[in-house]
């Protein structure tokens, strides 16, 4: 094995579990006998092509340990997209610093870029080693069983649904309906996820509505109508990508961010939640309210999830260890062994078949309606999102009129 530097980069939106898989990497990378420094990138690659480092070896022992209880991305991100005419600077800066360990952590775009980078040093006959570190709370990365910041930002969500939905239900009177839009352009993971806060039929979420399947406003006001005579409220979850038979936005966005990704984030009134409510309102009449969390839930450590911290610091910790054993141009993956009791290996996907594609939820996660979720997501999920609070309600005992 080649000796010389190591460098980690976090690319994309943040994660509450980001840092933990940062931590990983920096502690095994600083016993390893190949690596001689490790530098960290500033706001992503676009901070190294100005050779933006931070000296991770010289950080106190309490910052790395700290690391693992702390949100967002430490070293700073960016969503550049990197062009061809950034990989000379790329493999100079590289070379400069005698690099030839390349660890990003990301999704789909990060994927992309580490594969790039990696495949052009290997033509231009500088060894590097590149290995991917999964992260997006998104969990649509081909390859692997579930991202690490998945299961915290599900979790985040169903207390949000669980508690919103005790909200609306004794409030019905006021509001008939709650709508909450979840992250998730083209897998609809975290509204799925949601299913887990409904302990019985009258709890939130009623409905549950994902990118894997054309919006039908028919078929959707007719679920709506349905709910609202059984219980008297609806709770519905929609996730940010959803889009009709034609491929328009439910949400109208337009805007397109540098990996030409709609931005339906960054349009303000233009949200399926919004699109909903507005049908809603004018099919019926009724009072409603949305809920958009958008970034919230990425950074709640707060809720996070004990199984996704434990995961994401391992998958740093097996990145390393990959790299080690001469392995590159792979991204490291988590294969689920089994549900009951929770069980998990770390494996490895080769770069090429994760970077850019999402990975879509598959149909037996679904009931027939299209609507909410099966008993095999429950299944899934369950281990994943960890303990959750026991509310009650009261018993219908009414007091005799005199």
């Amino acid at each position: 094995m080649l000796k010389g530097n190591a460098l980690i980069g976090q690319s994309g939106g943040p994660t509450s579990v980001i840092n933990s898989s940062l931590a990983g990497v920096i502690e095994t990378a600083i016993s390893s006998s190949f690596v001689e420094n490790i530098y960290g990138m500033q706001f992503g690659i676009e901070g190294f092509m100005q050779e933006w480092l931070y000296d991770l070896g010289k950080q106190p022992r309490k910052i790395i340990e700290g690391l693992r209880h702390t949100p967002s991305s430490a070293l700073g991100s960016s969503r550049h997209k990197v062009q061809e005419k950034d990989l000379p600077l790329i493999l100079d800066v590289l070379r400069k610093y005698n690099i030839r360990y390349f660890f990003l952590i990301g999704g789909n775009d990060t994927m992309d870029t580490i594969h790039r980078v990696e495949t052009y040093c290997r033509n231009e006959k500088y060894e590097l080693t590149g290995i991917g570190i999964p992260k997006t709370v998104d969990n649509d990365l081909f390859g692997t069983d579930h991202t690490p910041g998945f299961a915290s930002a599900a979790r985040s969500n169903i207390l949000n649904v669980m508690q919103a939905g005790i909200l609306a239900r004794d409030m019905q009177k006021v509001d008939r309906f709650v709508i909450y839009q979840t992250i998730g352009r083209d897998a609809g993971w975290l509204a799925a996820a949601t299913a887990i806060a409904r302990k019985k039929d009258e709890d939130a979420p009623h409905l549950i509505y994902t990118p894997e399947f054309h919006f039908n406003q028919e078929i959707f006001l007719k679920d709506v109508d349905t709910c609202i005579k059984a219980n008297g409220w609806v709770s519905v979850v929609c996730g940010e990508g959803l889009k009709y038979s034609d491929g328009t936005p439910v949400s109208s966005a337009t805007t397109k961010d540098k990996f030409n990704n709609t931005e339906f984030g960054a349009m303000g009134g233009a949200s399926v939640a919004v699109s909903l409510h507005r049908m809603i309102t004018e099919e019926f009449g009724y009072r409603g309210e949305f809920q958009i969390t958008e970034s919230l839930i990425m950074s709640d450590f707060v809720r996070s999830s004990p199984v996704d911290l434990n995961e994401a610091f391992g998958c740093g910790v097996e990145a390393v260890k990959l790299a080690v054993r001469g392995e590159s141009g792979v991204m490291v993956s988590i294969k689920r062994i089994s549900n009951k009791p929770y069980t998990i290996e770390f494996g490895k996907v080769p770069l090429k078949e994760v970077a850019v594609s999402a990975k879509p939820m598959p149909a037996e996660f679904f009931n027939s309606e299209s609507n909410h979720v099966s008993p095999l997501f429950i299944d899934y999920m369950k281990p994943l999102a960890g303990e959750l609070p026991e509310f009650v309600s009261l018993e219908k005992i009414f007091a005799k009129r005199n």
